[in-house]
């Protein structure tokens, strides 16, 4: 058995819980849930199902986030327009601001940029600044998905 596998135990005894109960929670699941409630209360919208490591947050119209929790969390936002609105720059900079503490002012003229770029130089980009990253890639011939932008914190190493 695990050492996690015996600390769920451990608590489970000493809080009086189902056993079962504290089995089933993925490791670092409340973290991340945790960033996705804050996410999706900062942009007004609702946080949906969780597929492994990612979780939806639901939004009115055409643009989709989501939170991917792996060695460092990642935010990412999806549109099918043909130009994204300013709300998709605006959702995902105050996310942005949230995953990496860095003010949304500052963070959605770099994703703007990134977007720019991506569409001009027809290939992704990437741009890093203290210790987190934004990418954009736009597909203007797709009808799904126009355009993907994420940020996140760079991994330490």
């Amino acid at each position: 058995m695990s050492s996690f596998a015996v600390q769920r135990l451990v608590l489970a005894a000493l809080a009086g819980l189902p056993l079962l109960a504290l089995l089933a929670l993925p490791a670092g699941a409340d973290t991340c849930d945790d960033l996705a409630r804050q996410i999706a209360g900062a942009i007004g919208g609702k946080v949906g199902k969780r597929a492994g490591p990612s979780i939806d947050i639901r939004v009115a119209g055409p643009i989709k986030l989501d939170v991917t929790c792996r060695a460092e969390p990642i935010v990412q936002a999806t549109s099918a327009e043909p130009s994204p609105s300013p709300t998709f720059f605006r959702d995902l900079s105050m996310a942005s601001e949230i995953l990496t503490g860095e003010a949304a002012a500052t963070v959605e003229p770099i994703i703007a940029n990134a977007y720019r770029t991506s569409l001009s130089e027809r290939r992704k980009s990437f741009i890093q600044q203290n210790g987190w990253s934004a990418s954009c890639y736009t597909d203007p011939g797709s009808t799904t998905m126009r355009t993907l932008c994420s940020v996140g914190r760079i991994p330490p190493g």
